[in-house]
């Protein structure tokens, strides 16, 4: 149960998955109730699928908190789910201690730089969206969509691992064990109540068995995916020579040496503690250590030595959980095998910032071509789409994020080979040297415009390019953004009434028309094919002439995903019929699909037993 903590908003430190069966046959079956999980039941759901969503543990727990902060581009979708200000008011510590990332020698100790704050009269806006970043641990929105979703009747259940997969021709057979307490009104003879078995599987009061007949499968089962492995998809990429821990540790009240709104969100540089020190609620923290040799365990008074560093004052502290992680990059080498997709870390993991977002991005890509292809207003062909667009995107983000984890270690060495004052020092000379740490910290280029909005797409199937288009294309840069509205680019959003509806609003989660011009024309032509199909299509006619200038053409198609489909002033030969037949995988394509290894025959993924979520 939520609670209201003392200084309001709620305290998420346990999140329990509902202990039910999951039903016999679903549309879609997804594999993991994390985050990615949740959303893309939040996403499949909202296009009319069913959705069923399953995952081994019982519980997920705020100290086992991992990404927490969410880039302006994640906080669009969560406006377009329409679950943003639950998200919002589901904090669990005040926001008023979010003071932008504070650069510092330790909690109480000195600024290394500017931290980017907002103001109370007024926060402004981002450049490149509506919306700001926004910070919220996953158990905050594990909540959410979990309310969200059982509003809407969606089935999730915890406590039931995933054993074997089984692709027919016309669906996977999911094979689930039930593990912990059995679910309410389940016999301990293991018949489904008012009688004969659970889903038709024979089952004893010690192991419950049932099998799911889903038409596709979403492995958003982490990391280690269990999906992933009994798909038979391997991983590629490469990890530094150390590892590092990541700590959450409890403190009693310290708000008389910090203050009652001290900084929720530092990045810290001294000689013993270096990187996040975050706070996830009012008594916890997240605090980085190391990095560490590979064969070298640090003991619990040596990460706690380094978490009080990180404060800079001495305080009794718990740790309540210490994680391993590496700088790493294990991308899957395709993310769809038949019936069977991956996404968020069971498609990717990458040096830790960011990766969940790129999860959220899996899943917006992905619903709608799911979705699509569940009603029949697509070919199968569609799903190929998702890994030629998503996979590559993430091998980006992922180089960029390999070496700016290098970097940054480089960055320390440095620093401390140099020496970096002890905060108690206040001469002439450690002032000195504090400034020439900020000075050094300041010429670094760790921005990531590029990385929180180009997710382009130059090598689809599903896009209609222009002529040239990718040859003129400029090279991606993590730390350089420019709204760019050709086809494959994310569509430049912005406010379309004074009242603060913006286009992405305006769009939902539909095929949408940009009407730019005065001829109709094309308008009519795409309304009426989009209709024949059942497709959920709007037009928005934007009258302003700077929209104009910046679309750079009198009519842009934009698919659910907000990326840009097709642009022009006229429609090709073929017609409205032709782009849509593209955009949804039923046209020639222009960039070949790269080739997938998806297995032949009834039987298209190896069944491995006892391998546990």
């Amino acid at each position: 149960m939520t609670t209201v903590a003392a200084t309001g908003g709620r305290d998420v430190h346990t999140v329990r998955f509902p202990l039910t069966t999951p039903p016999a046959e679903v549309d879609v079956l997804i594999v993991g109730a994390g985050p990615v999980g949740l959303s893309a039941a939040v996403e499949l759901t909202a296009h009319g699928a069913r959705v069923a969503v399953v995952d081994r543990a019982h519980t997920a727990t705020l100290v086992r908190a991992g990404a927490m902060g969410h880039t302006p581009r994640v906080v669009e979708h969560f406006r377009r789910w329409g679950l943003l200000q639950r998200i919002r008011e589901e904090w669990t510590f005040p926001p008023e201690w979010n003071r932008g990332i504070r650069l510092v020698t330790s909690l109480v100790g000195h600024e290394l730089g500017q931290a980017r704050g907002v103001s109370f009269t007024g926060p402004g806006t981002g450049r490149h969206s509506s919306q700001e970043a926004l910070r919220r641990p996953q158990t905050a929105l594990q909540q959410v969509f979990l309310t969200h979703l059982a509003e809407r009747g969606v089935s999730v259940s915890g406590g039931w691992q995933l054993d074997e997969l089984h692709e027919r021709a016309d669906h996977v057979a999911a094979s689930l064990a039930a593990v912990g307490p059995r679910p309410p009104n389940t016999p301990a003879d293991g018949s489904a109540a008012g009688g004969g078995t659970v889903n038709g599987a024979v089952t004893n009061s010690d192991t419950r068995r049932i099998d799911v007949r889903a038409r596709y499968v979403i492995g958003a089962d982490g990391g280690s995916s269990t999906v992933r492995r009994l798909a038979g998809i391997d991983r590629e990429g490469e990890h530094a020579p150390d590892r590092r821990l990541r700590l959450v540790v409890r403190t009693g009240d310290i708000s008389g040496v910090v203050g009652a709104a001290p900084s929720g969100t530092n990045v810290v540089f001294n000689q013993k503690a270096a990187g996040f020190l975050a706070a996830i609620s009012t008594r916890e923290w997240r605090v980085y250590a190391g990095p560490y040799p590979l064969d070298h365990t640090p003991d619990e008074a040596e990460l706690l030595d380094v978490a009080r560093a990180a404060f800079g004052f001495d305080l009794d502290l718990e740790l309540a959980s210490a994680t391993t992680f590496h700088d790493a990059t294990r991308i899957a080498r395709t993310f769809r095998r038949g019936r069977v997709l991956l996404a968020g870390d069971a498609a990717h993991v990458r040096t830790p910032g960011g990766n969940l977002g790129e999860g959220f991005g899996d899943v917006v890509n992905l619903g709608w071509k799911l979705a699509a292809v569940l009603a029949g207003q697509a070919p199968d062909t569609l799903l190929d789409s998702y890994d030629q667009e998503r996979r590559p995107h993430n091998w980006r983000v992922a180089d960029h994020a390999l070496e700016r984890g290098r970097r940054s270690r480089d960055l320390l060495a440095e620093l401390r080979a140099g020496g970096i004052p002890d905060d108690a020092d206040t001469s002439a000379q450690a002032a000195e040297r504090r400034a020439e740490i900020s000075a050094h910290i300041g010429r670094e280029r760790f921005e990531a415009t590029g990385v929180t909005f180009d997710e382009r797409y130059d090598a689809s199937a599903v896009i209609w390019y222009e002529a040239g288009q990718l040859d003129a294309e400029t090279p991606w840069r993590a730390d350089v953004y420019e709204d760019d509205p050709r086809p494959g680019h994310r569509a430049p959003d912005g406010f379309v009434d004074p009242y603060g509806d913006t286009l992405y609003d305006r769009i939902g989660s539909s095929f949408a028309l940009l009407a730019l011009g005065s001829d109709r024309a094309v308008e009519e032509a795409f309304a009426t094919e989009a209709s024949a199909r059942g497709l959920r299509f709007t037009v928005v006619h934007l009258t302003d002439p700077s929209v104009r200038a910046l679309y750079g053409a009198d009519n842009v198609l934009v698919r659910p995903d907000q990326h840009v489909a097709w642009r022009g002033g006229e429609l090709p030969a073929g017609g409205a019929g032709a782009v849509l037949d593209r955009v949804l995988g039923a046209g020639s394509p222009e960039v070949p699909a790269p080739a997938l290894p998806v297995p032949a025959g009834t039987s298209a993924l190896p069944a491995l037993k006892g391998v546990q979520a």
